[in-house]
């Protein structure tokens, strides 16, 4: 039978990814407006406690500080409103910019709200607020997870908040400039227990170098990567997009792996370990694998990143 991309995503199957984390955006999206914005709220306020504190100035926030500015300038029921407008989706030219940022201006976007509700810059939860039910279980949710759970889960709350894009017709895409490449003399390679092949190798030091053209190369044409709980990424062109837009400052931190033969001269490689990502830092690492198949010529034609459900899954290399 030959390969495609269906079946390239079922390779080792016993990978068990973090499924709590879908589950609690899935019930995030199930609140109403105004719990999703006393959740974001509250979640800020955990921050530092269950939460992991987010990084400022991790975003290149100039992309922002516009509309940022214009929200500062209004009064508070306008404020509000904004809020419930972006929780909401509604049409409106400061949901339709929003909606055009990537992940990470949207992060920093939040991070200065909630920094500016503390201080009453911003129109903050009123005093004696409580949570309803529903927001509170999801809270509950959110601090049973752990840290690189929380970050996901986190990230997933904001990203499709605002005007959805696909209903923009033609816009312009808004992400932080492209990071240069590491100098050569400061990269540092990866050792991975159990791998020594050249493609996968490559792939985790590309990437931990910024060096995102060098790494496309490694791809087939037809190539496709799947970002955790999302659909694939098909051909090049998109891949490179989601590098520059999603992978700036990573550091990958494999430590295990196995490769086995496939079929039609295909091989399968499995490998685990951690990522810290420039928003949370070196203190908090997201247990992950990373499932490669590769061509007979060794080019990647799948690879898929997975949240995995625990640090214990960190050891199950199995089919």
């Amino acid at each position: 039978m030959p390969i495609t991309l269906d079946s390239a995503r079922g390779i080792f199957p016993k990978t068990l990814s973090a499924d709590a984390v879908p589950a609690t955006v899935a019930r995030f999206n199930q609140l109403s407006a105004e719990d999703q914005l006393a959740w974001i709220w509250f979640a800020y306020l955990e921050m530092g406690k269950t939460i992991t504190i987010a990084a400022p100035g991790a975003a290149r926030m100039q992309f922002a500080e516009e509309t940022l500015k214009q929200i500062r300038s209004m009064t508070f029921q306008e404020q509000t409103q904004v809020m419930y407008d972006l929780a909401n989706h509604a049409d409106t030219p400061l949901c339709r910019t929003y909606g055009t940022w990537s992940t990470n201006i949207k992060l920093g976007f939040w991070y200065q709200l909630g920094q500016w509700m503390e201080e009453g810059a911003v129109a903050p939860i009123p005093a004696g607020y409580e949570l309803s039910a529903n927001a509170t279980a999801v809270l509950d949710a959110l601090k049973g997870l752990d840290q690189g759970q929380q970050i996901t889960a986190l990230r997933s709350s904001v990203v499709n908040m605002g005007f959805e894009p696909d209903k923009s017709g033609e816009y312009s895409r808004v992400a932080e400039p492209a990071v240069p490449p590491q100098d050569m003399a400061q990269r540092s390679k990866v050792a991975i227990e159990g791998i020594t092949n050249a493609t996968v190798l490559n792939y985790m030091d590309n990437l931990n170098a910024n060096d995102f053209d060098v790494l496309i190369d490694l791809f087939a044409p037809d190539g496709a990567l799947q970002p955790p709980f999302q659909r694939p990424i098909v051909g090049r062109e998109a891949i490179l997009r989601f590098f520059r837009e999603e992978c700036q400052d990573l550091k990958l931190l494999p430590e295990r792996g196995v490769a086995e033969p496939a079929d039609d001269g295909y091989t399968q490689v499995k490998v685990t370990g951690k990522v810290q990502t420039p928003w949370f830092g070196a203190a908090v690492g997201m247990n992950m694998a990373w499932r490669f198949l590769l061509t007979p010529d060794n080019k990647i034609f799948f690879v898929a990143i997975d949240l995995l459900a625990s640090p214990k899954e960190l050891l199950n290399l199995m089919r």
